[in-house]
């Protein structure tokens, strides 16, 4: 990398920008980033009217959703997150009550009235049982608020989901098979450690100290792959939208209230338990989870509707920096941390 002088900062110089150019991208992505939640609708938008393009960029969402990880580990850095995880306790308590308590107690409810072998049982108890979407720092900053604990909450749910599964997909015989589900977990973890260990040694060589320009850039240039991302997201929606559209609205209200009413529930308990500061970011994990993951371990005649399910939980997902902000009260009205 090479770097360009301005008469009051340096700029990196990437190639075939020039010297104007890095201030001007730099600019660019900081206005976004004032208006990133506005760019995330914007991108859930495209995702129900582009369907092509959202069937384009569906073989890519695996890499899409990790280079989200890198950004989000490269914004916070190593330093941030070991001083996190160093008290991370209340982290692991609450990931335990996220992915195992909870859909534990959804199966309670649902074997006894014989309803866990259907597709509303099978979506609501994955989703319970995946740990945080990559995404959910991203959203909690777009809210206003410390990345960090979202981030920490990301890293220990992932951590332990080879164990949380475990009794779950016991209980559950419409699940699929254990063995493939605590393999594609072990790989997915593999995946968003190196990554994350990746994003923060580039981290340490090229910007040690991130400051409040760059960092601005960052989360815009966040948000523009973010919004990226759940084009590719909505790929089973669009043509589910055309042959049945009432079944995605049904979907979509599922969606609406698992999404939401979790993070909801979550942010009141939270908070009256004096929980403030990590209320928002913790609030979020509990409402935005990767159930996606799960797909491989179940019966191929449950897929199809889970798929559209996944396209449907990207509204309230992609909603939640517009819809909850006034809920959560953040603390400046930009969507960014100050």
């Amino acid at each position: 990398m090479l770097f360009v002088r301005h008469p009051k900062r340096l700029y990196p110089r990437w190639g075939g920008i020039g010297e104007g150019g890095v201030p001007c991208m730099l600019e660019l992505f900081a206005f976004v980033a004032r208006h990133g939640r506005y760019a995330l609708a914007c991108g859930l938008l495209a995702g129900f009217l582009l369907p092509d393009i959202a069937q384009m960029l569906r073989p890519f969402l695996p890499q899409m959703i990790l280079f989200l990880l890198f950004l989000t580990a490269f914004r916070i850095g190593a330093k941030a997150t070991l001083e996190g995880l160093r008290n991370s306790l209340g982290a692991l308590k609450v990931a335990l009550i996220f992915q195992l308590v909870l859909p534990l107690m959804a199966l309670a409810v649902f074997i006894p009235l014989g309803l866990s072998d259907t597709t509303f049982a099978i979506v609501i108890v994955l989703m319970l049982a995946a740990p945080s979407v990559t995404a959910t720092p991203n959203i909690t900053l777009l809210l206003g608020h410390d990345p960090e604990p979202a981030f920490r909450l990301l890293i220990v749910g992932t951590a332990i989901l080879p164990l949380t599964i475990i009794p779950i997909f016991w209980l559950s015989s419409g699940l699929g098979h254990l063995a493939d589900a605590v393999a594609a977990a072990i790989k997915l973890l593999v995946a968003i450690w190196c990554v994350v260990l990746l994003s923060f040694a580039l981290r340490r060589v090229t910007f040690p100290t991130l400051n409040t320009r760059y960092s601005d850039a960052l989360d815009g240039f966040t948000s523009l792959v973010l919004a990226i991302v759940v084009i590719g997201l909505m790929s089973a929606v669009g043509p589910a939208l055309q042959t049945s559209p009432l079944v995605v609205l049904q979907w979509v209200l599922v969606a609406v209230v698992a999404n939401m009413g979790l993070q909801l529930v979550a942010f009141l308990i939270l908070r009256k338990l004096g929980w403030g500061t990590v209320a928002v970011p913790f609030a979020v994990v509990a409402g935005n989870r990767n159930f996606a993951l799960f797909l491989i371990a179940l019966p191929e005649a449950t897929t199809d509707p889970l798929l559209i399910f996944l396209g449907c939980y990207q509204v309230p997902m992609y909603l939640t920096a517009l819809v909850m902000r006034r809920i959560f009260n953040a603390p400046n009205s930009s969507g960014r941390i100050n």
